[in-house]
């Protein structure tokens, strides 16, 4: 591991004077909060900062629902969101996400803003015997384009990455319209979920729009009726303690036995949680017959890319959606 100074300031003003990054590889600074997946980058000798700022005790972690939605604070643990009895009942797809990743341990000690933040599990990209990761070093190439590919992304890829998110919750976010509350020492600025995750393009190892000295404070989700009826699958090589080869956060408006509204996040697919439009739009106005349903979901291949290894995640992520949404559907 390399060697690093560990700062414990006393509140997150003193914190945000450090002007550290979030999310980077190539930062003198980071922050840091749970840990669980910083801690093992820096085992690895992936992750290389001089110094640590740890920001333990001076973000928020409450859980507050009210009638204009959702607010988490960052330092909010997964376990403690997942299993909070106003998520569970009205927002289950953010509970149900929440309960598929890691492990019971690792939920008890991640927070919600570390969660977003988790970097990629592309094998290329945790294991610095290979030489060849732009996110892990710029300009060093993409070693997973022309290797083993079979966890890496279909959207959202460059000819310089195709490494897949990681995170459960983020889709789950991406499909409710969440927002991210930024706080840095001039201020605070709110970005839509959707926009806070950036495609590689020419710079992959710049992973979101966050600025040196800015933290996640929060994450909101607005109410909306589709909250209440909406599911998170995720299909994976084992049952527990594994990240998705696909995913899927549906959450419907249903009328009777129409959809009104369908929103619609694939997860293990892009290269940052990935919503898909024109399935929703196929999906407003139609029933659950499963041909229908199959029909809708077929508009979600346009725009991926296979690359041998992972080619099955175009077939397997249209039948996710329909077992999704039947899933929702099925709901009261």
């Amino acid at each position: 591991m390399h060697p690093f100074t560990l700062e414990r300031p006393r509140d997150l003003s003193a914190a945000l004077a450090f002007r550290a990054q979030a999310g980077r590889n190539d930062a003198a600074a980071e922050y840091i909060a749970g840990g669980t997946d910083m801690i093992q980058l820096l085992q690895e000798d992936v992750r290389k900062p001089e110094r640590l700022v740890s920001l333990a005790g001076v973000l928020d972690d409450g859980i507050d629902i009210g009638p204009q939605g959702l607010r988490l604070g960052a330092s909010a643990t997964m376990a403690e969101v997942a299993a909070h009895p106003g998520v569970v009942e009205q927002f289950p797809v953010i509970s149900e996400a929440l309960f598929a990743s890691a492990s019971p341990q690792v939920r008890n000690q991640a927070t919600m803003g570390g969660n977003v933040l988790q970097r990629t599990r592309c094998p290329y990209f945790r294991d610095v015997g290979y030489a060849a990761c732009n996110k892990r070093s710029p300009g060093s190439g993409c070693a997973a384009i022309g290797g083993e590919n079979r966890w890496n992304a279909v959207f959202g890829t460059s000819d310089n990455c195709i490494a897949a998110h990681a995170s459960d919750l983020a889709v789950a976010l991406v499909a409710l319209d969440a927002s991210v509350e930024i706080r840095s020492a001039t201020g605070q600025r709110i970005v839509p979920f959707a926009d806070f995750h950036r495609l590689p393009g020419d710079t992959p190892h710049i992973e979101t729009v966050l600025e040196p000295g800015e933290v996640i404070a929060a994450i909101t989700v607005p109410a909306h009726p589709v909250a209440r009826r909406s599911h998170y699958l995720k299909l994976r090589d084992r049952a527990s303690f594994e990240f998705a080869l696909v995913s899927a956060a549906v959450a419907l408006d249903i009328d009777g036995d129409r959809i009104r509204e369908a929103r619609v996040a694939l997860g293990g697919v892009g290269t940052k949680p990935w919503r898909v439009p024109k399935v929703e739009a196929a999906l407003a106005g139609a029933g659950l017959d499963p041909e229908v349903l199959r029909k809708a979901a077929a508009h979600a291949v346009e725009g991926a890319q296979g690359r041998g290894g992972n080619t099955f995640k175009i077939e397997l992520m249209q039948r996710a959606i329909v077992r999704a949404v039947e899933t929702a559907g099925g709901r009261a």
